[in-house]
């Protein structure tokens, strides 16, 4: 009776307190009494008269007492807390993104309307956009490597060390291009992460000569054993040099190369759509689902209500 009130979906429902549930024991052990036991007749002088079956109006009104037992089950199991599964709880899976930019003196030279460093942190800045979520760490190299910004997401805290490391207003680093050196200071960097992808986006317009007599393929694998991805931008209208694109491929990225600004930004948003962020579920959100289970319950009350004015057991 109970299970033709309910939503048949009620049987893959899940309790908050399932312990409460023990109570149903008692509207059982109620409803085998009006059932199955013996021992509420009276005997009257006219039962040993002839008189009509009486059957159906037994079982009416055996139906109309198990109401109350019915309706003590309805509340056994709303104080149980019955609970559906709703949709998936998912969150933006992380990527910690390092940027491994240049500031050679190389890097001021003309490109676009302004030089090639000022063009790479505005394409840097309109990149930090497309994946809003992820982390983003900023390391400058020449001859030296200084990490000027740890991954964040705090994407205005990132944005704000881009202007300051001008290859005009600092000669700390050096003069000279040692991506090597660079790459290995990322990896380091990143290994700190222990949760999300890795990145790592390379902007540079020079030669480095610490990467060539198979420095190249050297530093590739210990990238790719640390789950480094490595996407090279090779800045100018030079050829891409070919230790960078090795060690992108080995790694699992790629490199491009950009000869003015607008091909810079489309280089970035290449990078965005090959390694797109990832949705990952992190549990399964629980409903209250109450709604079926007060319906059947109001439904037995009005029919107990009913009951009463008419279907009950009376001896006499």
């Amino acid at each position: 009776m109970i299970l033709a009130a309910l939503d048949l979906r009620s049987l893959l429902y899940t309790f908050e307190r399932p312990w409460v549930l023990a109570g149903l024991l008692i509207p059982a052990l109620l409803l085998a009494r009006l059932w199955k036991l013996r021992g509420r007749e009276v005997a009257l002088p006219v039962d040993f008269g002839s008189r009509p079956s009486r059957i159906l109006i037994g079982r009416l009104i055996a139906a109309a007492e198990s109401l109350t037992p019915a309706l003590l089950a309805i509340a056994v199991i709303i104080a149980a807390n019955p609970q559906t599964t709703g949709s998936p709880i998912t969150q933006r899976k992380l990527t910690n993104i390092m940027f491994c930019v240049d500031c050679s003196g190389s890097m001021l030279a003309p490109f676009g309307e302004g030089d090639r460093y000022d063009a790479s942190m505005k394409a840097i800045n309109q990149f930090l956009h497309f994946r809003e979520g992820d982390a983003f760490g900023l390391t400058f190299f020449a001859q030296d490597v200084v990490r000027w910004c740890p991954l964040t997401r705090d994407v205005s805290a990132f944005e704000c060390s881009l202007p300051f490391m001008r290859p005009d207003s600092q000669r700390a680093i050096g003069g000279g291009t040692m991506i090597a050196r660079a790459l290995s200071a990322c990896r380091g960097f990143l290994e700190e992460q222990e949760q999300g992808d890795r990145m790592v986006i390379l902007v540079s317009d020079g030669q480095s000569f610490d990467l060539m007599n198979g420095a190249d393929e050297e530093t590739a694998r210990e990238l790719r054993d640390a789950r480094i991805v490595l996407f090279g931008i090779h800045i100018g209208d030079t050829e891409i040099p070919a230790e960078i694109s090795n060690i992108a491929q080995i790694t699992g990225g790629e490199a491009f190369i950009s000869g003015d600004p607008a091909a810079l930004e489309t280089v970035f948003r290449r990078i965005d759509a090959m390694k797109p962020a990832e949705i990952e579920q992190i549990g399964i959100e629980y409903i209250d689902a109450l709604a079926p289970f007060c319906t059947a319950g109001l439904s037995l009350a009005l029919l107990t209500a009913g009951a009463a004015f008419g279907l009950r057991y009376t001896p006499w």
